[in-house]
Parts: C-alpha cells; structure tokens; sequence
C-alpha cells in the first residue's frame, strides 16, 4: 500500500475528478457518505452531536455529515468557523445545503465572537476543522477550541486526521493544539504521521475507509512509503525444490554472545535455523558451547582463542551470509574484532545489538562498513548511533540519510518497523504486536535476516519477508498466548506456522 504526502493526496483527488470523471462536490458528498456510515454504525441517534467546521474541504467533509446525520434523525448542532470570511467553493456548497437542510437543529457561522457550547459525556464531537493539508501548528483561537474540546469528556470523532497533526512532520509542532480523538476516519490510506508512536495518543482508533479514489491515479504515482502487504511477501518467498540438499539451501554464520549471554545466541541459531537455512555455523565464546550444543544440536560450533568474550574476527569465505552482535558484548577487545570482521566480510551481513552499540561508540568507524551491510537498530540503539531525535519523523530521515551514506539498509524497529533503502524508500510492516516488546525478540529477528539471507534472498527481499514473519509468528503466538506471556522463543515456536500460512 502506498502512503503519500500531502501534496501527493491533492494530486490524487484532482486526478480522480478529471479522470473518473466526477465534480470535486460529489467527490466530496462521496467521502462524507462513507463516513456517515462509519458513524451512525457505532452511534445511535439518542446520541447528540455537535460538529466543528473549518473554511476549508476538512470543513465542507464535516458540514456533508452533518446534513446526513441529520437527515437520518440525528439532533446535530453545527458550528463553521469562518474567521477570515472566505471559505473553500466546496465548503461554501455545502453550507448552503445546510442552511436549508430542514433537520439540523442548530447552525451557527462564526466569524468573530464564539460562545462555546456545552460538551458533556453524552455528545458525540465532530472534528472537522482542519485537515491533511495543514502545514503550520494550530494558534490563537483555533488553539484554544482544540484545547476546549480535548478537556471535554465527549468521544470526539476526527475527519480525515485529528485537527492540528500534520500528515507529515510534526517536530516542531505543539502536541496541546492537537485534537486527540476517540476515533479517525481516513481517507484511502493512512496519512505518514500515524505510524509513528507519539501520534497515537492523538489519532484513537483508525478506520481507513475506501472513497474510490481513482486507481489508475494510486498506480502511476510514485511513492517514497509503502506499507507491505501479505501479497507482496507471497511473491517473495523462494521455492524450494524437491531435490534440493542441505547444501543448496545456504551456509550461515552466526556470530553472538558473550559470556552470561549465551542465550541471545541461542534464540537467534534457532530462529536462522527455523527460516530455512541448510546449515548454520554458530561462533561464541568456549564458556558458551555447552548451552549452545544442548539448546541447538543442529548449528555446528565454532569457538575462538578468549573463554568469555568474541576477540577475533573469522574468515567467512565459506558462509554465504553472517549476523553479528547479538549478546556479544562491548569489551575494547570485542569492538576491535568486530570492525576487523566488518571490514573482511564479502557475503551479506546484518548487525544488531552490540554490533550497534560498539560502532555508536566508535563513530569513525562507520564510515568503514561494507556497502550493502544491514544495520537493525530499535529507537535507543539509533538514537545512541545518529545521535538525538526529537520525534519518530526526525529519526527516519536520519535513518534513510544512513542508508544512503553506507549504500545500505536501516531497518528501524518499532511498532511500524521501517525499512530504510538506500534509494529512499521506506517499506512499514504491518505485522507485529506490543507482546513482542520483550526481551531476546531482536536477536530472533537477527536470526531470521541472516537465515534468509543465506537462503539467497536478496537484501531487500530478505528484510521485507524477515520482518514481516517475525511480526506474523508473534501475531499467531499472541493470538493463542495473548501478549502479556509473549517470550521471544514463542515467536521462533510459531515461524513454521507463519510460513505455512504464507504458503497456503
């Protein structure tokens, strides 16, 4: 699924008007159906409701509703804001159909002087005062009435995206000026801003509803973000043959844990090992193996010189891929291994955890890395590597800025995991759930990549299918544990069951 700026939902719905072709007021009188149907499927018309009008098409959608609730015998008060006294042609449209619209119980146009109403738990709030198009933080008085009915203990509904959040970014916007609603209704697709965590306490509950937008449009225009899709990964998957060998199927090497941390390289031998892999080759510390054997008898060992700590870098012509830094620790004696295992690497390569932090620690050497590395930071680990963001959208740009500097990809966890191209393009994954926010479920994901990636995926390939699975089989292990009991393990318990589902 395509997300697309502002700017790019403009051209769409222009697009759609010129090529359908439909008038821009019966696009508008489109939309404003759809959402009436979301509405009056939750609310029954003992609810009251009170709708808040901007000048603008946010405005003119708000004012459509009001017109068909009432018509559906809603008691429905209206208040348009017209401070400037110039409203959008369709919003003007839709006003005069209101002002004869014999069913609204009362209307009012604002254009100096507001006598708020009355906001109990019993009303219903429409926000339809500002929409995707904002571009600058709500001030003044649309400030104060955004703060009026945020302190109201009325569910508000928002049009489009909660007044007061831009579709974009929002690090220089102020979080008291935003409408938080109980519910959104968008249109299409959802808007940048609402996968990023700290614009969630303003967008509620998010139904995304078809208005028909013009398909031809979706498709001839480019995108930057995508949300991936189960389709996408279905046509992603390799086959395997029914003649093929252990040997065909790639030879991984694992290098993780240090001493007291062995069980980061278990969890990721397992979940490389559950991905397909052929073989797998696990290299951690001595005092590690016996864990190691007995948790994982199919990897083969591989030990270095030091008891406690990774301090050596291996030759990894045979491998056709590594993941490294689960569990390994940040002794000096590590950090200067792993940049000596880095630099010497030709085959594909994640690095995760320690891997992260030793290189946060050594700025200078991450202009060493291997074009093509994959990196697989969450929020702390990036912020301690790029340095601090303010917000979700400041730490993708960095995120996307590095996988242009390294010709590499970032892949940003979270609850919307980002995978960040070197090209620019950021793929969402959609699968996933808050019970895997536990400890050891990185390394799984670690494993994961590193099994694909010696399976012969490519790279891109092998992060969209990994973190798409990885979110899948913690969505399935949620479904029969529930997400409080959710232990990493689980999600490497219920892989086979995602790529059943996957190939089914």
């Amino acid at each position: 699924m395509k997300i697309f700026t502002s700017a790019q939902i403009k051209e769409l719905d222009k697009f759609t008007i010129e090529n359908e072709p439909i008038s821009s007021l019966s696009l508008m009188e489109r939309a404003a159906q759809t959402m009436t149907r979301s509405i009056t499927e939750l609310w029954g018309t003992a609810t009251p409701i009170v709708v808040f009008a901007g000048p603008g098409n946010n405005g003119g959608d708000a004012l459509a509703i009001a017109r068909l609730l009432a018509d559906r015998g809603y008691q429905v008060t209206v208040y348009l804001f017209n401070i400037s006294g110039h409203l959008s042609p369709d919003c003007a449209a839709n006003k005069r159909q209101l002002e004869e619209n014999k069913h609204i119980e009362q209307f009012f146009e604002v254009t100096q002087e507001f006598d708020p109403p009355v906001l109990d738990e019993q009303t219903l709030v429409i926000d339809g005062l500002f929409g995707s198009g904002l571009n600058k933080p709500l001030a003044g008085g649309f400030a104060s009435l955004v703060k009026y009915i945020n302190a109201s203990p009325s569910k508000i509904v928002s049009i489009d995206t909660p007044s007061g959040l831009m579709a974009e970014d929002n690090t220089y916007n102020i979080k008291a000026n935003i409408i938080r609603a109980y519910l959104t209704l968008t249109l299409q697709q959802p808007k940048l801003s609402f996968l990023f965590a700290e614009n969630q306490q303003f967008i509620g509950q998010l139904r995304i509803l078809d208005i028909r937008l013009s398909q031809e449009g979706i498709q001839k225009m480019d995108a930057s973000y995508t949300i991936i899709e189960e389709n996408d990964i279905r046509n992603s998957l390799l086959p395997r043959s029914p003649y093929a060998h252990k040997g065909q199927m790639g030879n991984a090497l694992l290098i993780a844990g240090s001493y007291c941390m062995a069980g980061a390289a278990v969890l990721a031998a397992k979940a490389c090992l559950r991905s397909g892999v052929g073989k797998l080759t696990v290299s951690s510390p001595r005092r590690n193996i016996p864990v190691i054997q007995q948790a994982v008898p199919e990897a083969v060992i591989k030990t270095g010189t030091e008891e406690t700590i990774f301090a050596e870098s291996i030759d990894t012509e045979e491998y056709n891929a590594l993941g490294i830094g689960p569990g390994l620790g940040q002794s000096e004696q590590t950090a200067i291994a792993l940049i000596a295992q880095l630099r010497r690497t030709q085959c594909p390569m994640i690095a995760d955890a320690d891997a992260i932090n030793i290189l946060a620690n050594h700025r200078a050497w991450i202009q060493q890395l291997p074009k093509g590395i994959i990196l697989t930071p969450h929020p702390k680990e990036f912020d301690r590597l790029e340095g601090h963001s303010a917000d979700s959208y400041e730490r993708l740009t960095k995120a996307c800025n590095l996988a242009e500097r390294l010709q590499g990809i970032v892949i940003l966890k979270g609850h919307y995991t980002a995978i960040c191209m070197a090209d620019g393009h950021v793929m969402f994954n959609p699968t996933g759930n808050a019970g895997m926010a536990t400890a050891g479920s990185g390394d799984v994901l670690t494993g994961i990549i590193t099994g694909l990636l010696a399976r012969g995926y490519q790279p891109k390939e092998a992060c969209m299918v990994g973190v798409y699975l990885h979110g899948l089989a913690g969505d399935l292990a949620a479904a029969e544990l529930g997400e409080e009991s959710l232990l990493a393990s689980d999600i490497i318990q219920y892989l086979p069951r995602a790529f059943k589902r996957l190939k089914d």
